[in-house]
């Protein structure tokens, strides 16, 4: 039995668990690790590219560059063209986009808190004898 357009039960469902849904892509663009440690520094402060490259140690221009367009066009973070001479480019959040680095603060926050413990756990893992474990498709190690 088929639904007629504009049933309630036809409307969009968004889950972050459907392949399709824009929620997902979008959770992707965020998760990448660029994309978290990107929206952190610009919940600090708005940024020049160079600055904001510095604050990310590690990345790399194209990779920030690609970054910052991908969180553009999600509506995360804000691309402002100053008309100055020279001219000066500036990345800040948007609304959504503080949002998002609001919660991602707190999921930092946890994980920095929790360095002895993760510590302890992979000095425990590595200590096992091979064969003790098993890995993500079941066989042993």
């Amino acid at each position: 039995m088929s639904t007629a357009p504009g049933d309630p039960t036809d409307e969009l469902v968004t889950t972050v668990f459907a392949r399709h849904c824009l929620s997902r892509s979008t959770l992707e663009d965020v998760a990448g690790k660029w994309g978290i440690l990107a929206l952190l520094a610009l919940r600090e402060s708005d940024f020049r590219f160079n600055a904001l490259r510095r604050r990310v140690e590690g990345v790399s221009e194209k990779m920030l560059s690609q970054t910052l367009q991908t969180l553009e066009r999600d509506g995360l973070v804000l691309r402002e063209v100053r008309t100055t001479i020279p001219p000066r480019v500036e990345y800040s959040l948007t609304g959504l986009g503080a949002q998002v680095a609001h919660r991602l603060h707190g999921l930092a926050d946890l994980l920095e808190e929790s360095v002895p413990q993760v510590t302890e756990a992979r000095r425990a893992y590595d200590a096992r004898p091979v064969g003790t474990g098993s890995d993500p498709g079941g066989e042993q190690r």
